[in-house]
């Protein structure tokens, strides 16, 4: 595709780059053969996951209803071409932008031609070119792929071309693998929603009243609908395990710095104070194991040295007798989750109570409003500065939830360099207790919320702290959808608010609100997800802990095709 020419420095408004982009993202999937089966707005229910098994056909609904671990291998032995893959998930990818507007353009050309050099190499050599031979992967949208527009979200960065590939992306290309979509983020990229003045917001395809969450919504929304089984996200307040979470689907924010991070596009680049991760979010668990392992195996601190020289470790090597020591969070002490969590905590506690291999420990959470109140100070040292120039030079509006976390938050600071040395100390001695306090109660991997309630009403997700407080500590995480969705309130009433309940902190009465005016009713369908997290660079050790606990509870290690 030629680069964008309607744009903020050719003169244009913001409104017409906008348009110019939703233009360009219905032209690419215009060019998908067969076409995308069109859709009449009446004809959508709130929940649209139904929606394209009635419309695809059944072949291409086997196709994106097989987890990248066996698809893996449906390809090598030849069963299905890479080919017949790219298209079904092309085809399932439109349809789920018509669903839920997730996605900021196909590549359908480039995925095609791509797909065939992989079905002629494995003809030629009859062996697959690398372990991730012909699967799809889809990507969020700031995580440059070489000539296309990069834009992270900005109407005024419309125009900016990716020069490369990602280093990530070099590393998946190496193992065989075939990007064909790229997918919505918010304004800022501060957001655990997914909302921009460029896309519009993405919504929630189990409940189109909700959000897919965020910053990887457009991700998790298009994983939800299975147009992806694996995808790249990224995660610095919980922008991958958010929408992970959201939509019901497995998600993974490693140790930062074990995933290479060059080809980004952010505002504040260059800020250490609190730095990102990038990682897979996926249909099974499995599917985030072989990424993880795939680009790690590919060594990329050889091209990008800030990053760990650690290698992959196997993870069936970690408890080897099953004995696994469970630290359980119900409640940060700072917002009471909704009645669905709590029940899903509650009711996975009991299952691994069952298992003799499983010690469950309750965990006192210290001090996590300090956690976000030092984290939220180190967010933009620059008061802001670099993100507001990049929203106020194209004149677009601000989005609620970026005024939420840049206007409205009293913890924003213009640093200088004595307070911003002084912040960071803070976070070190946060640290430090947090270890202390593992120390003291030793557990293998914490259990906890993923957020304070199933995928909010838009514009109201307003309290990211049962996810950033891992990434203050740089903890490992992965999200993981307990097999369950928000039905009838009657199963919500013995985990109901308390009579005369008081709340514990403004954040906590605004999310006790909010279950007030909507209860089980508004959030109806709504999958209901949990987190895991392991201490900083015990990556390894989660995925094998999580397996453990998925066996034991019974829970799918994969969501249902």
């Amino acid at each position: 595709m030629a680069p964008a020419t309607v744009t903020i420095a050719n003169g244009a408004k913001w409104e017409d780059v906008a348009a110019d982009r939703q233009r360009h993202r219905d032209a690419t999937i215009a060019e998908v053969r067969p076409p995308v089966p069109e859709l009449r707005p009446e004809d959508v229910p709130l929940n649209t996951t139904g929606i394209p098994k009635k419309l695809l056909t059944e072949e291409e609904i086997r196709v994106t209803g097989t987890n990248v671990e066996d698809l893996v291998k449906k390809i090598a032995s030849g069963e299905w071409t890479s080919t017949a893959v790219i298209s079904a998930f092309l085809r399932r990818a439109g349809l789920a932008q018509k669903l839920t507007n997730c996605i900021t353009e196909l590549l359908p050309k480039r995925a095609l031609e791509r797909a065939a050099e992989l079905d002629e190499y494995l003809a030629t050599n009859g062996k697959p070119i690398g372990p991730l031979h012909g699967i799809p992967i889809s990507v969020k949208e700031h995580v440059g792929v070489k000539g296309q527009d990069l834009n992270a979200g900005y109407v005024a960065w419309v125009g900016h071309v990716a020069e490369d590939d990602a280093l990530v992306l070099q590393c998946l290309w190496d193992a065989g693998t075939v990007f064909y979509a790229r997918t919505t983020q918010p304004q800022t990229l501060m957001h655990v929603e997914t909302s921009s003045n460029l896309y519009g917001v993405t919504v929630n395809p189990y409940n189109t009243t909700l959000t897919s969450g965020g910053s990887t919504g457009g991700e998790g929304a298009l994983i939800g609908l299975r147009g992806s089984i694996l995808g790249i996200g990224t995660d610095i307040g919980g922008s991958i395990r958010t929408p992970a979470a959201n939509n019901g689907i497995f998600g993974f924010k490693p140790t930062a710095m074990r995933m290479p991070l060059t080809g980004w596009s952010v505002a504040m680049m260059g800020a250490e104070s609190i730095i990102g991760a990038l990682g897979p979010m996926s249909t099974s668990l499995e599917g985030l194991r072989l990424f993880a392992k795939t680009v790690v195996d590919r060594k990329p601190w050889l091209k990008e040295p800030s990053l760990i020289p650690l290698d992959w470790k196997d993870s069936a090597a970690f408890f080897p007798d099953r004995k696994l020591r469970v630290g359980v969070i119900y409640n940060d002490g700072v917002v009471r989750p909704h009645p669905p969590i709590l029940r899903a905590m509650t009711e996975l506690v009991g299952k691994l109570k069952e298992s003799p291999d499983i010690e469950l420990v309750d965990w006192k959470p210290w001090r996590h409003d300090l956690a976000w109140s030092i984290i939220a100070k180190l967010y933009f040292v620059d008061g802001g500065a670099d993100v507001k120039a990049a929203v106020e030079a194209s004149g677009e509006p601000w989005r609620p939830l970026s005024k939420f976390i840049l206007h409205d938050n009293p913890a924003v600071t213009a640093h200088t360099i004595p307070s911003l040395w002084e912040a960071v100390v803070d976070r070190e001695k946060y640290r430090i207790k947090y270890a202390h306090l593992w120390n003291d109660t030793p557990v293998d991997v914490i259990l906890c919320p993923a957020g304070p309630g199933v995928a909010p009403k838009i514009d109201t997700s307003r309290y990211w702290a049962y996810t950033a407080q891992w990434n203050l500590l740089d903890y490992p995480g992965i999200v993981f959808p307990v097999a369950d969705a928000v039905r009838e309130p009657e199963r919500e009433a013995p985990f109901a608010y308390p009579e005369g309940y008081q709340p514990m902190s403004d954040s906590d009465k605004y999310f006790y609100d909010l279950w007030r005016e909507h209860g089980a009713e508004g959030y109806k369908d709504a999958p209901i997800s949990l987190q895991l997290v392991a201490r900083r660079f015990e990556d390894e050790k989660l995925f094998r802990a999580m397996q453990i606990l998925l066996e034991e509870a019974g829970l799918p290690a994969a969501i249902p095709a």
